[in-house]
């Protein structure tokens, strides 16, 4: 919340989305959102493709969205929990779908421009820190995608 409110006046004036654990967007709210963005930013716990459906996903074109920053993969207790019992119900291949590198070439195949993602399990405040750091670079440096992504590689 820190962080957005930082960057709320340089270029985000007409940022939009859902803030907050009270509720979990629809899949209605996640489509709107993602056709509705030149930039979409997903931070939350475990995998992005296990809050959406993926049929819903794969049948959607979105080349107005420019860039996913998922800040994903993040587990907690409760996470854990919610995902282990969601899994229980898919295919192996369904989970394999749901991996970061098979997240991004979805998304790249649905028309997005570049995708932003971990690679491996992190902490809330590791994803902070790289949500400052994109913002930064981002928004207040005017760097590039690809410079941003090679100072979070540093």
């Amino acid at each position: 919340q820190k962080i957005l409110e930082k960057y709320h006046d340089r270029f985000t004036l007409q940022w939009e989305g859902v803030i907050g654990n009270m509720c979990a967007p629809s899949q209605a709210e996640w489509e709107r959102l993602l056709t509705n963005c030149s930039a979409f930013l997903f931070y939350g716990m475990e995998r992005f493709m296990s809050h959406v459906l993926l049929n819903w996903l794969v049948a959607m074109n979105i080349p107005k969205c420019r860039l996913v920053i998922l800040l994903d993969l993040v587990r907690s207790q409760q996470s854990y929990q919610r995902i282990t019992k969601s899994d229980v119900h898919k295919s192996c291949l369904r989970i394999a779908l749901e991996r970061p590198i098979e997240t991004a070439m979805l998304l790249s195949l649905i028309g997005v421009g570049s995708v932003i993602a971990p690679q491996w399990y992190t902490s809330l405040e590791e994803n902070a820190e790289r949500l400052e750091t994109l913002f930064e670079n981002l928004l207040s440096f005017g760097k590039t995608t690809g410079q941003t992504v090679h100072i979070l590689q540093r």
